[in-house]
């Protein structure tokens, strides 16, 4: 597609952002829809909560593995072949979902699902380089959170009344269905937004060196591992969520589902925000002062939890660092993609796969706590958030100091 401001197709592109940031939605749709179900399955097939537990576990792994697979495929074959592809393992993934017959085939299951899932994350961001003008990337991508944001909105709620009413099963049908129409979708109004590069090396030892040398590149590794830690502490709270809400302070599935969506529209509100302030602003310089407030929050989050914690001060810190988290994610991948137009796959790739390694250790770390105390929580968000903050802190006083010597 022509990317000069002569040649872009306005309506075109609008589409493409719409069948992207549907398709991306299945990833936190595959996450949160059964989170409100972890009881019930936990009874089905007679284990605790948090051997459930393992089923996020897996879909992290499953997904960052798939990442970084996608990415070299995808530069090297296009981006639509690819995508076809994974889109078809999600579908046969939800299937086997639902036929599973104990909590291991499960936690196999979800490992494949989150492994189609991928297809779709890297493609959504890659294309998105691929088409916009670098100084566009960071609004084209919070175009794609307000679409996918709707997925953490109603996917709890759904996935109670569905629970409630049919099984947590069915949900899995669900996912299938929706994947099967993205399918469609992909293939009827997707355009392939690169030309194949046969150049690209799919020998491990190559892609790997690749991807080093793509990471250790200042500013992707300054803002894609700042922007993971900022994705460790989302999927902190996404992972803490059911036992946060209806052990530690009794609310029910529906309560739960409720309050979730609320969190969930604080994380769209910020990431549509955020389109207004990059009109005013440089993508960093928001970056860099929302870190600030967001260890702020954290540490009043951490306060909070010492001496309470209050329900509603809870409530309200949550969603206020969710809200500044949705600033972050799309400015910091944005900031990362910026130096590489012609390896996007590649990179996006790696972005997806460290904020999802960062989101299924913070998982994994709550998992290990046995308690219905929220501090826990209140220390690895203030942790991810301060690592975040330094990182930024450390490429501002490096950016500055290079000017100082350029001026001298």
């Amino acid at each position: 597609m022509n990317t000069t401001p002569q040649g872009r197709n306005k309506k075109k592109e609008a589409i493409i952002l719409l069948v992207l940031g549907t398709m991306i939605a299945l990833g936190p749709f595959s996450i949160d829809a059964y989170l409100p179900g972890f009881k019930r399955i936990a009874e089905d097939f007679n284990t605790s909560v948090a051997n459930v537990g393992l089923t996020l576990t897996s879909y992290f792994i499953g997904i960052s593995l798939g990442q970084l697979a996608y990415g070299p495929i995808m530069d090297k074959f296009g981006r639509k072949k690819p995508l076809l592809i994974g889109l078809g393992i999600y579908f046969l993934a939800a299937i086997s979902c639902f036929l599973s017959p104990n909590l291991t085939w499960l936690i196999i299951s979800r490992f494949f699902l989150a492994v189609g899932a991928a297809a779709g994350m890297v493609a959504a961001k890659a294309v998105v380089r691929d088409i916009f003008p670098v100084n566009e990337v960071a609004g084209a991508i919070s175009v794609l959170m307000l679409i996918m944001g709707g997925a953490p909105i109603i996917a709890p709620t759904v996935g109670s009344f569905i629970i409630e009413g049919m099984g947590w099963k069915i949900i899995f049908l669900f996912l299938a269905l929706f994947s099967f129409l993205m399918i469609l979708s992909v293939y009827r109004f997707l355009p392939e937004s690169i030309e194949p590069d046969k150049m690209v090396e799919l020998n491990l030892n190559k892609v790997l060196r690749k991807y080093f040398g793509i990471l250790t590149h200042e500013k992707f590794w300054s803002f894609s591992i700042a922007g993971s830690f900022t994705i460790g502490a989302m999927f902190a709270y996404i992972s803490d969520a059911p036992r946060l809400f209806m052990s530690n302070f009794d609310l029910s599935q529906k309560e739960f589902g409720m309050l979730f969506g609320i969190n969930a529209a604080g994380l769209i509100l910020g990431s549509q925000i955020n389109r207004l302030f990059l009109r005013r602003f440089t993508t960093f310089q928001i970056t860099f002062f929302n870190s600030i407030v967001l260890v702020g929050l954290a540490s009043l989050f951490l306060v909070n939890s010492l001496i309470g914690p209050n329900f509603y001060a809870t409530v309200g810190l949550l969603f206020s660092i969710l809200f500044l988290l949705g600033f972050q994610n799309p400015n910091t991948t944005a900031l990362s993609l910026e130096p590489f137009a012609t390896k996007a796959g590649r990179a996006s790739a790696l972005i997806g796969s460290l904020k999802m390694i960062l989101g299924a250790l913070a998982s994994f770390a709550i998992s290990l706590f046995h308690t219905s105390s929220v501090l826990p929580l209140a220390v690895i968000l203030l942790m991810c958030l301060s690592v975040s903050f330094g990182l930024l802190m450390r490429f501002s006083v490096k950016e500055k100091r290079k000017i100082a010597v350029n001026r001298t």
